[in-house]
């Protein structure tokens, strides 16, 4: 490891401290599986080791980073009170599908269905923004309005995910525990942020640290959004760049 990998991962230990990411559950809750995870337990509360938690983000981000290389989608979920807005401004900030309302039994399982109802959405608001909604009496205007609303409350995050993603990223794999289960039965990876409660046996990309700290999980979001956008505009970049060789390439030669 070089001098200013090791500076870095310094750094980003001291800001996951600054975070509270360290503090577990109580050692009751512990699951087995995060028994590699903890540093110790300390007033029968359990301990996460921040430099173990350091490896495993650098981990899920090269990951990230990878899909950003391929242009592959990654649906972002965060549904408990804390991780909602934290959750959708690093989906934003990555321009990835999220969903932070309710996770909804069979959005990956069921997919084809659910996307009805996001067709169902889309049609309505192309219709209302062509006034074609105006034949309607009021009451039934207003019944229209309530259905999309109600549509985009849920699934506005996925709105533009008109196929399976490519990755799940996860708050709290217990909390959302249908999401990971359809994940699993998919075999789509996961990256998770988990606390000593979450049985991460399973997930391809865990990332155990404090999941009800809206610090610390702002730092897993922001830091795993920042990665896939930096690698995401370096491959646009890199793409223009081909194709401006290839047009001057094609520039007719005089004779």
């Amino acid at each position: 490891m070089s001098t200013a990998e090791k500076s870095e991962n310094t750094s980003l230990i001291e800001r996951l401290s600054s975070a509270g990411a360290h503090y577990g559950y109580a050692r009751s809750r512990r699951h087995p599986s995060m028994r590699s995870a903890l540093f110790g337990t300390k007033n029968q509360t359990d301990i996460i080791d921040l430099e173990k938690t350091c490896a495993y983000l650098n981990r899920a981000r090269e990951f990230v980073e990878e899909c950003a290389r391929q242009n592959k989608t990654i649906l972002f979920v965060g549904t408990k009170p804390e991780a909602k807005a934290a959750v959708q401004k690093a989906a934003e900030t990555a321009r990835q599908p999220f969903m932070v309302a309710k996770w909804v039994g069979g959005t990956l399982t069921n997919f084809s269905e659910i996307r009805k109802r996001v067709n169902r959405l889309i049609e309505l608001e192309e219709q209302k923004e062509r006034g074609e909604l105006s034949v309607y009496t009021r009451q039934e205007q207003r019944e229209l309005q309530e259905e999309m609303d109600e549509i985009r409350d849920v699934f506005g995050g996925i709105v533009h995910m008109d196929r399976l993603p490519d990755a799940i990223l996860i708050i709290d794999p217990e909390y959302e525990d249908i999401a990971h289960q359809e994940a699993r039965k998919l075999n789509i990876p996961e990256i998770a942020l988990a606390n000593s409660d979450c049985d991460i046996s399973g997930i391809a990309y865990p990332v155990p640290a404090n999941d009800a700290s809206r610090p610390a999980i702002e730092l897993f979001a922001d830091t795993l959004a920042e990665a896939y956008k930096k690698e995401s505009e370096a491959r646009a970049e890199e793409r223009e760049k081909a194709e401006a060789q290839a047009a001057n390439n094609e520039e007719p030669t005089e004779a």
